[in-house]
C-alpha cells in the first residue's frame, strides 16, 4: 500500500508539472503587434463620388445649368471648383445686401459671406474656417476677394487651402477658384494623432547631413547640400500638402518650415515625424 501511495503521489506531481505545457497557446495576431501609430502620411484620395457631388451642386446653384461635366473645370483630387464655365458668365451674382444700388465695403463682405455659405460644397470648405486675407480692386474695375482655409492646427503650406472670388461692382461673379481641402475635419483628426518627434533645434543638424532635392528649370530634379555658409532657421510647424510620390492623392505632413540663405530656394519643409525633406519653395 505504501508503494502504491508513493507511485500515485509521484504520478500526481508529474501531471501537475506538465499541465502548463499542455495549456492552449494564444495564436499570434495576423495583423502584427498592436500599436498606436497612425498611417503616415495622411492621404486624401481622388473620389468619383466627390466629383459627382460637386458637379451636381454647381448645376443646382447656377441659374443656367451646365450641359455636361466636361464643361466644368474642377481641381484634380479635391474636386473643388477651379473656374466657372464660360457659358454662365451672365447669370451668377452675389446676394444683394443694403438699400443702395452699389454695396459699400462692409456690405460687400457680408454678401461674400452669404455667397460662400451657399457655395460651400463646390468650394470645399467650412465657411467658418475661411479667413478673408485680401480684398482689392483691380485696374480693369473688377474686384477680388481672397481667402485662406484655416481648418488645421498648423497653417497650410503648398498650393492648397485658398479661395479667390472675382466679381464686378454690379455684383456679377466673374470667376471662382478654390484649392480648399474637403473633409478637413477628418484629416485634422488623423494629423492630431501623430507624434511630433523632431524638435526645432534638431532640424539644422538633420539638414546639413543630407542632399535636399528640389526642382530646377524645366522641372529637372536637382539636389543641394547645405554648408556652414547657409543659415538655417526653423520658423513654425505647418501642414504641408503635396502630390509628390502619390498617385491620385494628396499627402498631408506635419513639417517644420525652415528658411535657408544662399540656396536655390528660400524655404525647406522637414517632416516633423520622420525628419525627411518633403518639399522646398
Amino acid at each position: 500500500m505504501t508503494r502504491q501511495r508513493a507511485s500515485r503521489t509521484v504520478l500526481f506531481l508529474l501531471l501537475v508539472m506538465a499541465a502548463p505545457a499542455c495549456a492552449p497557446t494564444v495564436p499570434p495576431n495576423a495583423a502584427g503587434p498592436r500599436g498606436n501609430t497612425a498611417p503616415y502620411p495622411i492621404l486624401l484620395a481622388e473620389d468619383t463620388h466627390r466629383t459627382e457631388a460637386a458637379t451636381a451642386a454647381i448645376n443646382h446653384l447656377m441659374s443656367t445649368p451646365v450641359d455636361s461635366a466636361t464643361a466644368l473645370s474642377l481641381q484634380p483630387i479635391t474636386a473643388t471648383i477651379e473656374s466657372l464655365p464660360r457659358t454662365t458668365a451672365a447669370g451668377l451674382f452675389l446676394p444683394k445686401v443694403g438699400a443702395n444700388a452699389t454695396m459699400n465695403e462692409e456690405e460687400t463682405r457680408e454678401s461674400l459671406r452669404r455667397f460662400i455659405r451657399d457655395w460651400q460644397g463646390p468650394i470645399g470648405a467650412d465657411p467658418a474656417k475661411l479667413s478673408l486675407v485680401e480684398r482689392v480692386d483691380q485696374p480693369d474695375g473688377s474686384k477680388v476677394a481672397r481667402y485662406e482655409q484655416r481648418a488645421f492646427r498648423y497653417p497650410i503650406r503648398g498650393n492648397y487651402g485658398k479661395l479667390e472670388i472675382r466679381f464686378t461692382p454690379e455684383r456679377r461673379i466673374l470667376n471662382i477658384t478654390s484649392s480648399c481641402i474637403p473633409d478637413a475635419d477628418k484629416i485634422q483628426t488623423a494629423l492630431a494623432a501623430l507624434t511630433i518627434k523632431l524638435k526645432a533645434e534638431d532640424v539644422g543638424p538633420q539638414l546639413v547631413t543630407r542632399e535636399i532635392p528640389y526642382s530646377g528649370t524645366g522641372a529637372t530634379s536637382l539636389t543641394f547640400r547645405p554648408t556652414a555658409n547657409n543659415k538655417l532657421e526653423p520658423h513654425e510647424l505647418v501642414t504641408y500638402i503635396t502630390t509628390a510620390g502619390q498617385t491620385n492623392a494628396l499627402a498631408f505632413y506635419v513639417a517644420w518650415e525652415v528658411s535657408i540663405s544662399g540656396a536655390p530656394f528660400q524655404l525647406v519643409y522637414v517632416d516633423a515625424v520622420t525628419g525627411e525633406v518633403v518639399g522646398t519653395r
